[in-house]
């Protein structure tokens, strides 16, 4: 009995040791795919992988996220709402969602799940900024102002939301913009958003 145990042990690690092999050699060819923009062989080198574990979370996850690279939000979405059925708490999947509806311009959707993340996540950093380039899109300012300065009050020198200030103040005239401007030159004086001024 104890050889038989000892035995299966064997032949189970071989096959785990396999199966993570096949695993990691399909993720490391998307990747190097993903890194010379080649977003289409990418998803092809996930495909044999995909038919293994189609209902694997990160995998659909990956495959949302290289259809948004290629342009193709339908298809993104798609993969997307899978991973969000398959872990839906998890808050990824409806950040690559977003994402694509902003992608798409439906401001409204798009709101709609930052809005959701920001009640189990209140400061998610891209939940918050996703939120405001929705509003943003639908010329809520007043709105997204709010968040901005709330992300703003705990992230003082994020450049990221200084530069969402900056073309919140842009959009509104406001007074204070040329300050904000001169904040994002001191922390980052390469920044593009300076030269269009």
């Amino acid at each position: 009995m104890h050889k038989k145990m000892v035995l299966f042990f064997i032949l189970t690690t071989f096959l785990i040791a396999d199966d993570t092999a096949f695993v990691r050699n399909a993720y490391f060819k998307s990747y190097a795919y993903e890194k010379e923009k080649k977003y289409a062989s990418a998803i092809q080198s996930l495909e044999k992988l995909y038919q293994k574990y189609p209902k694997g979370y990160t995998l659909n996850l990956r495959i949302g996220y290289l259809y948004f690279l290629l342009k193709k939000y339908d298809i993104s979405i798609r993969y997307y709402k899978k991973s969000s059925r398959i872990l839906p708490k998890s808050n990824e999947s409806k950040l690559g969602l977003t994402r694509v509806y902003l992608a798409k311009k439906d401001f409204k959707k798009a709101q709609r799940l930052a809005f959701g993340m920001l009640k189990t996540d209140y400061y998610s950093f891209y939940g918050n900024l996703y939120a405001i380039q929705a509003l943003v899109g639908q010329k809520k300012y007043k709105i997204a102002l709010a968040i901005a300065n709330k992300m703003l009050a705990i992230f003082p020198t994020n450049i990221t939301y200084l530069e969402q200030l900056a073309l919140l103040y842009k959009k509104t005239n406001h007074q204070y913009l040329d300050s904000v401007y001169e904040s994002i030159y001191i922390l980052d004086p390469e920044n593009s958003l300076l030269k269009n001024r």
